[in-house]
C-alpha cells in the first residue's frame, strides 16, 4: 500500500479536473480526496495498491481533455483515507 500527496499545476481549474480525478481514482480502486487551491493548482491524496497509485500518477500528467498539466509534484504521505471525497477549495 502507498499513499501520495499530489499538487498538479498548469491549466487545471475550470476543466473538470476534480470530477475527472474522482472517476479515475475510483476506477483504479483507490481512496483519497481532491480539491482546488486558490493559487490555481489542484491538490489530491491517493492511497491504495502501489501499481494503481503509480498508474494514477502517470495519468495525472494527461488530465481531462481541456487540461494542460505543467507539473505533478508528488510526495509520500502516511494519510490513508477511506472512500473518495471532492473537497472545498482552500
Amino acid at each position: 500500500m502507498r499513499g501520495v500527496h499530489v499538487v498538479i499545476t498548469g491549466r487545471v481549474q475550470g476543466v473538470s479536473f476534480r470530477l475527472w480525478t474522482q472517476r479515475e481514482v475510483l476506477s483504479r480502486g483507490l481512496a483519497g480526496w481532491v480539491r482546488n487551491r486558490r493559487d490555481g493548482t489542484v491538490e489530491a491524496v491517493f492511497s491504495g495498491e502501489d501499481d494503481a497509485v503509480a498508474a494514477m500518477l502517470e495519468t495525472c500528467w494527461d488530465g481531462p481533455d481541456m487540461a494542460l498539466v505543467s507539473n505533478v509534484a508528488v510526495s509520500d504521505t502516511a494519510e490513508r483515507p477511506t472512500g473518495f471525497e471532492v473537497r472545498s477549495t482552500v
